[in-house]
């Protein structure tokens, strides 16, 4: 690709290094901010800037946050009691989205796996353990449905089975539209065990 301008050139290899962009995609975008006026170009990196340099990280759940504690965490509105454990921030915004939980979240900020050289050093767990022991009644595993999460999973249970406190994870089942014959046999023995009566997903009629 063969640029008139150095200052493009430079502008659309930045964006290309954001994942799943590349150099076509990123000089759209270069080209549409040069449509744009000067001061919505400001305000645009303007806000990029402010962003990378002043985002901090919840002291309480390690989600990013404005200040020194999340509007999650700081919510009054919230069930104090129950946190959903789930790995990075992108499992934060995916539960929130669904509008089905009204508790406060711990971010682990990944999950266990010896081979990637990720220990329980390297994540968030002792932080968790302190919840736990201010008075958490209830943690939700929320944690990719793999080897290394359901490891994780297991780990922090062990950390936690002298503290009253319950612990249950997210079903897991067969994703609608999908075929069954396709499913591994984990997820199909997972959604025969937590099967739930008919009519909770179809009218059935007397015949």
């Amino acid at each position: 690709m063969v640029f008139s301008s150095k200052l493009i050139e430079d502008a659309v290899q930045e964006f290309s290094k954001l994942p799943g962009i590349g150099k076509k995609t990123a000089l759209r975008m270069v080209l549409q901010l040069l449509k744009m006026e000067t001061e919505s170009v400001d305000s645009f990196t303007t806000a990029i800037s402010r962003m990378r340099n002043e985002i901090q990280f919840c002291k309480q759940c390690h989600n990013v946050s404005d200040g020194d504690t999340c509007t999650i965490c700081s919510s009054p509105g919230r069930n104090k009691t129950q946190v959903c454990v789930v790995e990075n921030i992108r499992d934060v915004i995916a539960i929130e989205s669904t509008q089905q939980y009204n508790g406060l979240y711990h971010l682990l900020g990944g999950i266990l796996s010896p081979l990637d050289g990720i220990g329980p050093e390297q994540l968030n767990i002792a932080s968790l353990q302190a919840r736990v022991k201010d008075g958490v009644e209830e943690l939700i595993m929320a944690l990719s449905p793999t080897i290394e999460g359901d490891t994780t999973v297991y780990y922090i249970a062990k950390q936690v089975a002298e503290l009253p406190v319950k612990i249950t994870t997210i079903a897991r089942g067969i994703a609608f539209g999908g075929e069954l014959e396709y499913a591994d046999e984990m997820t199909l023995a997972r959604s025969i065990a937590k099967r739930l009566p008919i009519e909770n997903y179809v009218s059935v009629k007397k015949l």
